[in-house]
């Protein structure tokens, strides 16, 4: 069976991105002070106002507008002749602390034990086609994206700006790899660069980066609408968790629906995410598998969970497979403590995906 599959990736400088990384900075900032904070941090970003919105309970004193501007200076937002720049943003501050039933039912569990900070399902995926054992779509976009965020940041190309994104389309035979068929890049530049600049830039970096995946017949699309001078939230409006999809496996596994950036781990949509990824991999790795994907799911103030359940389509010993998942602890506590999460780690694993990265440790 033949079949072509897309996955796309996005850039620091993509807006939702930028609130994904200022929810991420906040929750980092609180527990370098404070493990045991319990934050859910949204932000919105749109013009040149900021706002972040959530429940932090914590007894980390953190400078909120401090912590906002050296996020958005990092991602390369620095222009105070643009609408959103780092010195010049308005912010505005909706943050309460936690809702005290929920605190009460995450530190009391039921079932003894901390409890699941919410209800919910979440996946875990791997697969043998690429040595990160992520699906290649994905994989190639999140490098191509990568590495236009490292010229620009290294001063190799100094016309490339922070808003960009990648699609990579993979043809699959047999439910394997074979080479790429198309590739799309958008990327914001500066006004004065021409298109065909652009173009020669994009068409090296595709040949550098994705090698002999490409071939004679590979399709290359670059900035679709021929300009991309305007970018980031200074022309569109960002949200945190709006890139579900790029922040996990690109559409080939399932997913939950709940987003990752600004929660603290004693919310399963991340650490139950994260967990799912590192018993997934483990399958992979051992060999009982070639692909492999789990569900778990939990009830809110619960430590056991619900349910697991473990696909994998027919590429191994699906006994066996059941029979490695069923002796790793699912509880959140248990989760938090093999993966030591209690750490401010989680800006590292904002950008380019959440899994397939070396330094997690859900990916070691």
């Amino acid at each position: 069976m033949k079949y072509t599959f897309t996955s796309e990736s996005v850039s620091e400088g993509h807006p939702d991105k930028v609130a994904d990384l200022i929810s991420d900075s906040i929750l980092d900032a609180h527990l370098a002070q404070d493990p045991l904070s319990r934050v859910a941090c949204e932000v919105l970003v749109k013009g040149s106002e900021v706002v972040v919105a959530g429940e932090i309970t914590s007894s980390a004193g953190v400078d909120i507008e401090k912590t906002v501007r050296a996020a958005i200076s990092e991602i390369g937002y620095t222009d105070a002749g643009e609408a959103f720049s780092a010195e010049a943003v308005r912010i505005t501050e909706l943050l309460t602390t936690q809702c005290v039933e929920i605190g009460t039912g995450v530190d009391r569990a039921r079932d003894s034990g901390q409890g699941a900070g919410d209800q919910g399902i979440m996946f875990g995926f791997a697969t043998n086609e690429t040595p990160e054992l992520m699906p290649l779509p994905i994989a190639l976009a999140h490098k191509l994206c990568e590495e236009l965020s490292r010229r620009r940041k290294s001063g190799a190309v100094d016309w490339l700006r922070p808003d960009s994104k990648t699609q990579v389309s993979v043809e699959y035979e047999d439910d394997l790899p074979v080479r790429v068929t198309d590739v799309l890049v958008s990327t914001q530049h500066a006004a004065r660069i021409s298109t065909e600049e652009i173009t020669e830039l994009v068409d090296q970096l595709v040949r550098e980066v994705l090698g002999d995946w490409t071939d004679q017949d590979t399709r290359l699309l670059v900035n679709p609408t021929g300009s991309f001078v305007n970018g980031g939230p200074s022309v569109d409006c960002g949200l945190t968790g709006r890139k579900i999809i790029v922040d996990t496996y690109g559409g080939m596994g399932r997913h939950g629906g709940g987003a990752f950036s600004g929660k603290d781990p004693s919310k399963v949509d991340r650490s139950g995410a994260y967990f799912c990824r590192y018993v997934a991999k483990k399958l992979v790795e051992q060999g009982i598998v070639n692909r492999a994907e789990l569900q778990v799911s939990y009830a809110i103030g619960v430590a056991q969970p619900v349910s697991i359940k473990v696909e994998t389509f027919g590429t191994g010993n699906e006994a066996a497979a059941r029979e490695f998942v069923s002796g790793f602890d699912f509880r959140p506590a248990a989760i938090i403590e093999r993966l030591d999460l209690l750490r401010p780690i989680y800006r590292a694993s904002t950008n380019y995906g959440h899994f397939g990265r070396k330094g997690l440790p859900w990916e070691e």
